[in-house]
């Protein structure tokens, strides 16, 4: 299937100031992403709040808009321009939650802009734990035992009920912010408080801690005709417990067997399937049981996250850029092979070699 000619303008949002949890990742992304739809003839306008950053050059994009990243931005923008298709996928969780607010108050439909690389139900699946949850358990993938609360007593009960240790999960936020495990039930008050505060919606699921477990990624992109490969897996060399983009990862996955592996590709596939039917990337997180080899699915980025980043560097396949090109109706037979410049871009990298990424903290 051929790109979607109806898609002559598009407006990609930017991540804004870089935060801890949110760095130049997403620049990269959402410069690989400018690149790719410029390639293709396609009007390209970007929002981002930060100067500093590679997609702002004047170069990148046909139109950039340095404003705040915020409904009021985008209305303007809208305004002036005729932007036909939004992509909020390359600017981390900053975006995809600016996206939800101008869906939200009918923005896009106003203005008869069409969403790209992601859909609207897939945004909210995954990121309102609750509905994730009951998602996950429709799909049969097991998850951590645990209930959403929107209040503090409602945390409290739910505490009671499963007991401890636990970890408390906000609804809507990045690199686990407000989030934590809670060992002791003296220190679950304060816990509760900061995750319901870092919530957009005042909202935190309360689950079973699974803290000492293995914890894995594997990068995903789907094209518009359901086509799904697996890019790269990633394994974490800390365990639950370390955030993952805190943590020293290695790709591929060391100390996964094959069958454990291939069930878990196939549960990512599900997964990804299973929350909507975009066309773009997905970066699909699991805990592995260290003994059992019992496999939890934790959550679903429907964007492109830090870890995409690595796996483009690790097998040299982008994924913005290809998640790009896949938004806008092509399918991945049709696209070139970044390597082999001969074959389709329809294929699994294999590496004979391993990567490692260790966090640096400049503070």
């Amino acid at each position: 299937m051929p790109r979607d000619l109806n898609i002559k303008s598009v407006l990609i949002i930017g991540s804004g100031p870089i935060v801890i949890g949110q760095a130049c990742e997403f620049d990269y992304a959402g410069s690989q992403a400018a690149r790719s739809l410029k390639e293709e003839g396609i009007e390209v306008t970007l929002i981002n709040s930060n100067p500093a950053t590679i997609m702002t050059d004047p170069v990148m994009a046909d139109y950039v808009y340095l404003k705040p990243l915020t409904k009021n931005s985008i209305r303007e923008i809208l305004e002036e321009r005729q932007i036909d298709a939004v992509l909020p996928t390359m600017g981390g969780q900053t975006a995809l939650n600016l996206a939800i607010e101008c869906e939200e108050a009918g923005i896009w439909e106003k203005y008869n802009t069409k969403m790209i690389g992601v859909d609207i139900k897939a945004i909210e699946t995954t990121e309102d734990r609750e509905k994730f949850r009951i998602r996950m358990l429709e799909l049969e993938v097991d998850v951590c035992r645990g209930e959403t609360a929107t209040s503090f007593l409602k945390g409290k009960e739910i505490a009671q009920e499963i007991g401890f240790p636990l970890v408390i999960r906000p609804s809507y936020t990045l690199g686990g912010f407000g989030g934590g495990f809670v060992n002791k039930p003296e220190d679950f008050d304060e816990a509760l408080n900061s995750g319901l505060q870092a919530s957009p919606i005042h909202e935190v699921l309360v689950e079973q801690s699974i803290m000492g477990w293995k914890e894995f990624e594997l990068e995903l992109l789907r094209d518009n005709i359901g086509n799904v490969i697996i890019i790269c897996s990633i394994e974490n060399f800390d365990p639950m417990g370390i955030h993952t983009g805190d943590s020293v990862t290695v790709a591929p996955a060391m100390t996964l067997s094959d069958t454990v592996y291939q069930r878990m590709r196939d549960l990512a596939i599900k997964m990804m399937n299973g929350i909507g039917q975009f066309a773009g990337g997905c970066n699909v997180q699991f805990s592995v049981h260290p003994e059992t080899d019992q496999i939890i699915g934790i959550e679903i980025n429907p964007r492109v996250s830090r870890s995409s980043a690595l796996a483009s560097k690790a097998t040299g396949y982008p994924i913005a850029k290809i998640a790009a090109k896949l938004a806008i109706g092509y399918n991945l037979d049709e696209l070139q092979n970044q390597i082999t410049k001969t074959t389709s871009a329809f294929f699994e990298p294999a590496i004979d070699y391993v990567i490692v990424k260790i966090p640096r903290w400049n503070f």
